[in-house]
């Protein structure tokens, strides 16, 4: 029970970072800040995060797990020899697309505050990029439909002209669609 509590208020206070950098911006991401939104005393935020760079790193750790942690769940699940991580790529990032995903706003804010801090999920990425490549389909076709799918996730992102829901949908179930056929 002690541990559960502890990763839950853990996890109230990652959620808390990501409103106040949501909200406020990720300039006005402040242990006080977090705390006051967290519901906790700024003790109680230390004992989890001692510094900023820990809340941001541990923010960026929680939302990439949840992410990774997703996709190798559908692969493992998926009885195909071929295409398993692209289509648990696609599947995974689409979903992380239609939620409001907390990750993005973890990413930017280390990219904006201290770039290292993303050095783990880009080792993560690289073996997910590996395990694309070899995944029985013609690893230039699968980069491709991962790179589609990062481009519609970084759109939405960004704000830069992402397709509305109807035509999202027709792009990852081309995607699907085709995977499928090259099965």
């Amino acid at each position: 029970m002690e541990g559960s509590k502890k990763a839950s208020k853990r996890n109230v206070i990652l959620q808390a970072a990501a409103k106040v950098a949501r909200v406020s911006g990720v300039e006005h991401l402040t242990l006080d800040a977090v705390a006051q939104e967290a519901g906790v005393s700024k003790g109680g935020l230390l004992y989890h995060f001692p510094n900023k760079e820990e809340l941001i790193s541990g923010m960026v750790k929680q939302y990439s797990d949840d992410f990774v942690g997703s996709l190798r769940t559908r692969a493992d699940k998926d009885p195909s020899e071929k295409g398993t991580w692209i289509k648990a790529y696609i599947e995974t990032t689409y979903d992380s697309v239609q939620n409001e995903n907390d990750m993005t706003i973890a990413l930017s804010t280390a990219l904006f505050t201290n770039p290292h801090l993303l050095r783990e999920m880009q080792d993560e990425y690289r073996d997910l990029q590996k395990n694309i490549e070899n995944d029985g389909l013609d690893p230039v076709v699968s980069t491709l439909f991962r790179l589609a799918a990062d481009g519609l996730w970084f759109a939405e992102m960004f704000g830069f002209a992402p397709p509305d829901q109807a035509l999202k949908e027709k792009v990852i179930r081309y995607i699907l669609n085709e995977i499928e056929e090259r099965k």
